[in-house]
């Protein structure tokens, strides 16, 4: 059997890069070559311990780019040697979630490096029928953030965001930046950040939020000012606090929507006011992952240059140093994304 590398989260915060079996793909698969994978803050509450533990020993990882090295069947549209970017997310195509295109909610939904393994390693058999066709002409460290830039999407659909209304974002990290830069790009006025770090709210500036707040006193009278008083239209909680959620609520105005996107621990609960909820007619949706229509859309706007990637491209360590990748993750707080490289 060919042997492949790959490194094999053995327990929480030990990774172990080593020789394992390179898969065969079934009559419904593409074996994908992997040449960049992205760390996700999923990764690191993997890593952590805090998510998917019951799945150890795993090859994490699901922000990927490849190239098609062979399709276990013949698949229209899709070529050996074609560059690639994969849905992560495997539905079983029959249930009743399925079929209404809710694949996050079907009950034997598997995630590729979160509930089976994933692309820290040269390869990885996929479902064809999730394989999408990639621009030669983008590069891969690009193509890599098709996934995050896919769960954004989602969130701003299921948010009905539009033209000139005000957004709230808690949280500038990678995932915090691409909301920010996808709100300017739908049309969203004004956008506000929120971080405790002074240099992510700097590069949310940067990248296009209109006005940005590190002090926590200050961002509810910054909200008020810039929406005459009102409050936002809409509220992105990207970080994943309960306080912060009860934060978020009394930023919005009569009407406005909470996005909540932020993953909390298991047992959290969301501090709602219900009858504020009620009487303002206020709405909150949850968003997790991005998904079929969402990863060609993020694709589509990588493609044609409508995100500023150059922040999130200046991290890339080799396979073999995986594990001081995320030991050093925290300590790096400048890097929004750091990629895995493969070959």
């Amino acid at each position: 059997m060919t042997a492949m590398r790959a490194a094999v989260l053995v327990e929480p915060g030990k990774f172990d890069v080593r020789d394992v079996p390179r898969p065969d793909p079934g009559p419904d698969q593409a074996l994908i070559r992997v040449a960049r994978t992205g760390i996700c803050g999923t990764d690191l509450h993997i890593f952590n311990g805090h998510y998917a533990a019951d799945k150890l020993p795993l090859i994490p990882g699901h922000e990927f780019t490849g190239h098609i090295a062979a399709l276990g069947g013949p698949v229209p549209g899709l070529t050996e040697g074609m560059p690639v970017v994969v849905d992560m997310n495997i539905g079983c195509t029959r249930c009743y979630w399925c079929r209404r295109n809710e694949i996050l909610n079907c009950p034997e939904m598997r995630q590729m490096g979160i509930t089976i393994d994933g692309a820290f390693a040269d390869y990885i058999a996929v479902p064809s029928r999730l394989v999408i066709p990639a621009s030669p002409e983008t590069p891969s460290e690009v193509l890599t953030l098709t996934e995050p830039l896919a769960c954004t999407v989602r969130a701003a659909r299921k948010a009905g965001v539009s033209f000139g209304q005000s957004a709230v974002v808690i949280g500038a990290g990678p995932i915090g930046n691409l909301h920010v830069q996808l709100l300017r790009t739908i049309g969203a006025a004004p956008i506000i950040v929120a971080d405790l770090s002074p240099d992510r709210v700097q590069k949310a500036l940067e990248a296009g939020a209109d006005a940005g707040v590190s002090d926590p006193a200050k961002l509810h009278d910054t909200v008020m000012d810039l929406t005459g008083g009102r409050g936002a239209d809409l509220v992105i909680e990207s970080v994943g606090h309960p306080a912060l959620y009860q934060q978020s609520q009394t930023l919005l105005r009569k009407g406005g929507h909470l996005a909540a996107f932020g993953l909390t621990g298991p047992d959290a609960e969301l501090p709602l006011n219900i009858l504020q909820t009620i009487l303002e007619e206020n709405s909150v949706a949850g968003s997790v992952a991005g998904s079929g229509p969402d990863m060609y859309d993020a694709l589509t706007l990588l493609t044609h240059g409508r995100i500023d990637t150059a922040p999130f491209l200046g991290a890339y360590f080799p396979l073999e140093d995986i594990q001081t990748a995320f030991d050093s993750y925290a300590d790096r707080p400048g890097d929004l994304k750091t990629q895995i490289v493969m070959t």
